[in-house]
């Protein structure tokens, strides 16, 4: 599909090893939040409980679950 990945991203080059910022487990939580949001089924953890229907809320939520449960996430931007 149009130009090798060499010339789209010229610093890495031919077969770059690059780190996954995200494991498998976390990927597997935010499809599970995204499935739940689409559903209908995703609550916000506050004090309302109200339903998520924004898909970057449900995105939070599911790497939120992926930190508790020790998966491989990058840290929260703010900390």
């Amino acid at each position: 599909m149009g130009f090798p990945r060499s010339d789209r991203f010229p610093d890495l080059g031919k077969g770059a090893d690059v780190m996954a910022k995200y494991g498998k487990k976390a990927q597997e939580e935010v499809r599970e939040a995204m499935h739940e949001m689409k559903e209908g089924t995703l609550r916000s953890g506050g004090k309302s409980k109200k339903k998520v229907t924004n898909p970057k809320q449900a995105i939070a939520i599911g790497l939120s679950k992926a930190r508790k449960e020790g998966a491989k996430v990058p840290a929260k931007k703010g900390n």
